[in-house]
């Protein structure tokens, strides 16, 4: 057991069979997700254990879905602070902490676990990471845009869709090739627009088909497109967008950070809008999550190198 990646057979025998590192260093924070071991947050988060002083490591666990609830009970017993949840586990989370936080009520997925004595609280940093990264990016807030999302109906695209109507954003647009999952995070989100706001010349919040005439219509008035889908991690993916739809005064947000420079990235380039990939949101998520974890600010400049060395290394 000496590459960072454990399974459930591995946390049974872990007090039998404990991995070993440097004096002092036990395994006392994970990420768990299926698959895992592409995963950077332990580039990440190991270095910000030490610039904290803590004696202890990060840990990939690779976790089936059917083996989530007993791995994640296990964690209190084996002396682990918390855990990061990534796919397919972050609505199982939710189910299978003691408490909830609101916000990550409010975005039915958690993806930050403390551990608290033995109990499980859970918590989300999807969203405040996303907020985080896109004003650092841009230097523009999201309640001051009006947002396109492609891949709004569920996972991540959700999240972020909640947490952009929970700040009010001047106008939402939901996009998703199953039209009907968008339709429901709009309708779940609608009340958070029902207020004095002046009315302008489009819809406030909209869903609509993922086709060229319906999204011509709405990039006009758009000033934020975002894509929450996984599309462009290869580069056989097809055009998210056809030609000639991005425009110079978009901001192009890719939550995709591999490759850095993404298809969506190149042609928002070629167009002449401004892009951005998501490594910066995995940083501020990263960030979001140790401050819950240890409730002090975070080492973010020592997080934000390692973690761009990781990615180059990974590319």
């Amino acid at each position: 057991m000496s590459n960072d990646v454990y399974t459930l057979a591995d946390l049974r025998q872990w007090h039998a069979q404990p991995p070993t590192w440097a004096e002092g260093e036990k395994p006392i924070l994970a990420v768990f997700g299926d698959p895992v071991a592409h995963s950077l947050s332990p580039q990440m988060m190991n270095p910000a254990l030490k610039a904290i002083g803590v004696a202890g490591r990060y840990v990939r666990l690779h976790i089936l879905e059917d083996e989530f609830s007993e791995a994640v009970r296990l964690l209190p017993k084996l002396g682990f602070v918390g855990t990061n949840v990534t796919i397919p586990h972050k609505f199982n989370a939710l189910q299978n902490v003691d408490e909830v936080d609101s916000l990550a009520q409010r975005l039915g997925a958690v993806n930050t676990v403390v551990v608290q004595e033995d109990q499980l609280l859970g918590f989300n940093s999807d969203g405040p990471g996303f907020l985080r990264s896109l004003t650092e990016a841009f230097h523009v807030d999201a309640k001051d845009l009006r947002i396109l999302i492609l891949g709004s109906g569920g996972g991540a695209g959700r999240a972020v869709a909640i947490q952009c109507a929970l700040v009010k954003c001047e106008r939402l647009v939901l996009v998703n090739r199953t039209a009907a999952k968008a339709q429901v995070v709009a309708d779940e989100v609608r009340p958070l627009f029902q207020d004095d706001h002046l009315a302008g010349p489009m819809e406030r919040l909209e869903a609509v088909a993922w086709e060229d005439d319906a999204l011509a219509h709405q990039l006009d008035h758009t000033d934020l497109i975002i894509n929450a889908t996984s599309a462009g991690m290869k580069l056989t993916d097809p055009d998210l967008l056809s030609n000639g739809l991005i425009q110079p005064h978009h901001l192009i947000y890719d939550m995709v950070y591999k490759p850095a420079r993404t298809k969506f990235i190149a042609s928002a380039e070629a167009a002449g809008a401004r892009a951005t990939n998501g490594l910066s949101m995995l940083l501020h998520q990263g960030v979001i999550s140790f401050e819950t974890w240890f409730n002090r600010p975070a080492p973010i400049d020592v997080m934000r190198e390692a973690l761009q060395k990781a990615a180059a290394e990974a590319s």
